[in-house]
């Protein structure tokens, strides 16, 4: 099972070892997409986690009983490959660079997979090819 999700940390969580936890104690792997992170605010981490389905939710009730905020992202954000005419404005705003130009052909590629559905591509598209749906 894979999730992306959005963690929120409260001032008086931010120094306790969470991800480390999930990895030791619950055999789960993720990858931070997002980060925001500060000792004196709420601070938030959009993660992909992976792991069996028993690990995963035995993880996410640790998570609830740390009192880390767990919003499951369902949202996604896809490409009309008709509509896109490659201008390449979406990669001048992609943070985690899902969204980058082949030097070779001039064409955005999109890769999924690097995707942390922020939306920014779809309000700079100028011509509304990047469309946001709802899981």
């Amino acid at each position: 099972m894979k999730k992306r999700v959005i963690l929120r940390f409260k001032r008086n969580t931010i120094d306790k070892p969470i991800v480390y936890r999930l990895v030791k104690d619950y055999d789960l792997t993720f990858n931070i997409l997002r980060a925001n992170i500060s000792p004196k605010a709420e601070s938030m981490m959009v993660m992909e986690i992976e792991g069996e389905e028993a690990n995963f939710t035995k993880g996410m009730e640790y998570l609830q009983e740390a009192k880390i905020g767990i919003e499951p992202i369902e949202q996604d954000i896809s490409r009309d490959e008709e509509r896109c005419v490659h201008c390449g404005l979406c990669t001048s705003v992609c943070a985690t660079e899902a969204l980058d130009i082949n030097r070779e052909t001039m064409r955005v590629n999109f890769d999924y997979e690097k995707c942390v559905a922020c939306e920014l591509c779809v309000r700079v598209c100028p011509v509304k090819a990047m469309h946001v749906s709802f899981t």
